[in-house]
């Protein structure tokens, strides 16, 4: 996630004395407000629980008054701070750093604890509702949801929950996953605009765990109305021939059938993102990135009006970041992500031969969805090669107690599949060996050498390869 502090506020205190509020933003939008004591007392407490070695120095204590220069100062060593502690494997995953947030999040946008009916959808458009507290975390609502549907407890850890944005063909526009440090119920009604859905959707990316959930009448259920959904919205390329076979299998409500054939289609499984601008192969080419299959695919709009095709994949990715390249909107806490002023940017280092890396940058508003897919991938590759299962990826809380729905609700099947586009352009293939592209500066400063460390997310799964691997 990409955490900011782009501004203060000079607020008043209980007894009238001024103060300086920080603001947090997450992926661009407030999260939540905290005065500097508040994320001192947050220091200490990582510090008496994982030690001085682990915990990054905090911005020092001020005798006297600051100056406006040193608030901006401050403000930017507690930003590097929360950076560095929340890409911390360790503190960023700690209970009491995302408790930290919850409940700063609550309180800054006033929201009382109490007993709410919350509506989630699924692919397919139906409308799960949940009867869930204000100040319920992420994995709470989900497990809520799958509660509602009826989802075993061993498949719940193959879905996540994400915030999206509807679109006017009623497609969705994937804004982010929905992490430990949030609370669903907040993060979305702070946003003051209907547009913005929470939706359920498998959070795995390797199709063979798709025999995992299968395994169970509402896991496949769930699998089979997203393929027909990402069928429909062009996301997976169907010809006419697989559409009138998968017309006949959904006739015949053979479900697994009908999946094990979307399988074997070009980009099952991918997410696909909105337009946007890359600079490969070269400068302000507009591009649709998909991700999936352990890579980023791109559909490449050149100068020339030529579309080309190719993929980047996650193992030969050394590190990625993502940066705002302008500062940050000082708008109300309620702006949307849509209306935000903030420019996002992911870049990434890829092996496009034996001896050369390079640069590829993606300006999108969706750059931090694409760093969370990229994480996931990387993540879920590391747990298949330690021999490990992503089932146990899943872990429920010691002190959480799942409130059983008294009424369960079945996942409705979608309906027959209409006629394939036939207006869908051909694509050319993007070689990856097109000349170098150079590194362009994204983050505030005109050098790369500017970013700190901190803004890097490291790839544990970087292979070196051979220039016969390419």
């Amino acid at each position: 996630m990409h955490f900011s502090i782009p501004e203060t506020e000079t607020r008043a205190g209980d007894g009238g004395a001024a103060y300086v509020a920080y603001n947090i933003h997450v992926n661009g939008v407030l999260h939540c407000r905290v005065r500097y004591s508040q994320l001192l007392g947050l220091h200490e407490q990582l510090r008496k629980e994982y030690g001085t070695n682990v915990v990054p120095a905090f911005p020092p204590k001020k005798i006297f008054t600051l100056t406006p220069a040193e608030v901006e100062q401050r403000r930017e060593q507690l930003e590097k701070y929360m950076q560095a502690v929340r890409q911390d494997p360790t503190l960023g995953g700690s209970e009491t750093f995302n408790s930290f947030l919850r409940k700063a999040q609550q309180e800054t946008q006033q929201i009382p604890t109490e007993e709410v009916v919350l509506e989630v959808l699924l692919s397919n458009g139906q409308k799960v509702k949940v009867t869930i507290l204000t100040s319920d975390q992420t994995e709470d609502v989900l497990e809520a949801v799958a509660s509602k549907l009826d989802l075993p407890d061993d498949l719940v850890g193959y879905f996540s929950l994400f915030l999206v944005r509807e679109t006017k063909d009623g497609a969705f526009s994937f804004v982010r996953k929905l992490q430990e440090f949030e609370l669903p119920y907040v993060s979305v009604t702070s946003l003051h605009n209907p547009e913005f859905r929470i939706i359920l959707r498998k959070s795995y990316w390797d199709s063979s765990y798709d025999d995992d959930v299968m395994e169970h009448h509402v896991g496949l259920n769930l699998l089979y109305a997203q393929t027909v959904s990402d069928i429909e919205h062009g996301w997976i390329l169907v010809n006419k021939e697989q559409h009138r076979q998968l017309k006949s299998l959904q006739e015949k409500v053979s479900k697994k059938e009908f999946i094990r054939l979307a399988q074997t289609l070009k980009y099952y499984g991918y997410l696909k993102f909105d337009p946007c601008v890359t600079d490969f192969p070269e400068k302000g080419c507009h591009v649709v990135v998909s991700a999936g299959n352990n890579e980023l695919n791109f559909q490449v709009r050149l100068p020339s009006e030529q579309i080309k095709e190719g993929s980047f994949k996650v193992t030969r990715m050394r590190c990625w970041r993502v940066t705002s390249s302008v500062p940050m909107s000082n708008g109300p806490s309620g702006s949307s992500p849509g209306k935000s002023e903030v420019k996002l940017e992911l870049a990434f280092e890829y092996l496009m031969s034996k001896d050369r890396l390079q640069w590829v940058t993606i300006t999108s508003p969706q750059a931090i969805m694409l760093s969370i897919c990229l994480q996931s991938m990387v993540d879920e590759l590391m747990v298949k090669k330690s021999g490990g299962s992503i089932r146990k990826m899943f872990r429920r809380r010691a002190n959480g107690a799942l409130r059983r729905s008294d009424s369960q609700q079945a996942v409705k099947s979608p309906p027959l599949l209409d006629s394939p586009d036939a207006s869908r352009e051909p694509m050319a293939k993007l070689s990856s060996k097109l000349t170098s592209v150079s590194l362009r500066g994204i983050s505030h400063s005109s050098s790369a050498n500017d970013v700190g460390a901190n803004d890097f997310h490291g790839n544990y799964a970087f292979e070196g390869i051979g220039d016969e691997d390419l």
